[in-house]
């Protein structure tokens, strides 16, 4: 194929545009990591909540990264393949992102009813359930998630760099055994991360439906963001010839299906709850469906699915790349609101304790981690050009 032969032999790096972008989110990134720590010493009650959330978000955007590679190995689908250079920059970055969790696990008995030895000894639940609801099993088990996660991210990044070097070889069948199992572990792992970072904040509530509904968030987070910097990168040759409108067009269908996905989870599980009529299972609800909050849980379903349900069911809006990076771009930050929703009332039982850490937080920590990301994706040529699927994929529209 001609368009394949120039792509080879032309520049595949990372345009200088984002490595410059990459270098001021990170000057940002600290100025704002130093007024967030100032804020952990002049206001730790908001501190951590605040904190907790903002982290959450670009960690689900980076592990995300990591589901969403092993799933286009296993699917093969296009649309995977003009994204897989930054999916796997994403995951790369794992490790920095685990790190930027650190000052969490300095106040774990701020966020964790569990991680009070006074709380469990006066509370039967919490003392029963201590034997998994505890600090020391709860850094172990995100030590050993996150040395997962990091293990399958470098390791399909290094069968993709030989692939790149040697040809394929039939490395593409190696990375998708690969990620028949990763994206196994992903997922159980994954659903127990959102056990312990967000559920566990009620101890007293459980919720079958939960660990999925996480999953499917940070499949929403990552994609939006893969949105945002494939919009970015069209405006570099020579990836304006493979993120044609089609292809974005794709982006926007596999935005949709999550969407779709995500709110029937959270549906089934508040009718599950409803149904059981449990008092633990109500008063989870409940603290989210009254006062305040009432109006964020009206406005996520409005923003979070109406909004992208009803414009991305038109095919023109999604395959307008400028268009669909803004619809990503507001959905990226409708998912800060649902962690922000999802965390909150646990800890804040009157009104919505908001302060100005929650601007903050997520702003330190996407900077830094938005470097290390753009670093990642400098290191390696912005398409594989021997994945055996490259040609297919640039079929015009």
């Amino acid at each position: 194929m001609n368009e394949l032969a120039t792509l080879r032999t032309q520049n595949l790096e990372a345009p200088a545009s984002l490595r410059g972008l990459g270098g001021r989110a990170l000057g940002v990134g600290l100025v704002f990591a130093v007024v967030t720590a100032a804020g952990a010493f002049v206001d730790a009650e908001h501190f951590y909540p605040a904190y907790l959330a903002g982290w959450l978000l670009w960690y689900t955007v980076a592990s995300g990264c990591l589901g969403l590679l092993m799933l286009h190995h296993l699917s093969g689908g296009r649309w995977g393949i003009v994204l897989r250079r930054p999916m796997e920059a994403g995951a790369r970055t794992i490790p920095v992102v685990a790190l930027l969790a650190l000052p969490l696990f300095f106040g774990l008995d701020k966020l964790f009813l569990w991680a009070d030895p006074a709380k469990v000894e006066a509370d039967h639940l919490l003392h029963h359930k201590a034997l998994y609801l505890n600090p020391t099993a709860f850094t172990l088990r995100f030590v050993v998630f996150v040395g997962l996660f990091t293990m399958y991210a470098f390791l399909l990044s290094r069968k993709s760099a030989a692939q790149d070097a040697e040809g394929d070889r039939g490395r593409a069948l190696s990375m998708q055994k690969t990620s028949s199992v990763g994206l196994l572990v992903f997922i159980l792992a994954t659903s127990f991360v959102g056990f312990d970072w967000l559920m566990s904040l009620d101890p007293h509530w459980f919720s079958s439906l939960y660990g999925g509904i996480f999953l499917t968030g940070s499949a929403i987070a990552a994609l939006t963001f893969l949105i945002l910097v494939a919009n970015r990168l069209l405006a570099s040759e020579p990836m304006a010839e493979v993120l044609t409108g089609k292809r974005f067009h794709d982006f926007g269908t596999l935005l949709f299906a999550f969407v779709m996905f995500f709110t029937y989870l959270c549906i089934s599980q508040f009718i599950i709850s409803y149904q059981g009529n449990l008092p633990e299972e109500v008063i989870w609800f409940r603290e989210r469906f009254e006062g305040p909050w009432a109006w964020v849980a009206v406005g996520l379903l409005v923003f979070h699915f109406f909004f992208p349900f009803l414009i991305l069911l038109h095919r023109p809006i999604k395959r307008r790349a400028a268009l669909l990076a803004k619809i990503a771009a507001f959905v990226l930050f409708m998912r800060w609101i649902d962690i922000v929703w999802n965390s909150r009332p646990s800890l804040t039982h009157e009104g919505l304790g908001l302060s100005w850490l929650d601007l903050a937080a997520p702003v330190a920590v996407g900077g830094i981690w938005f470097y290390f990301f753009v670093r990642e994706l400098a290191k390696r040529p912005l398409l594989a050009i021997n994945d055996p699927s490259l040609p297919e994929a640039l079929g015009h529209d």
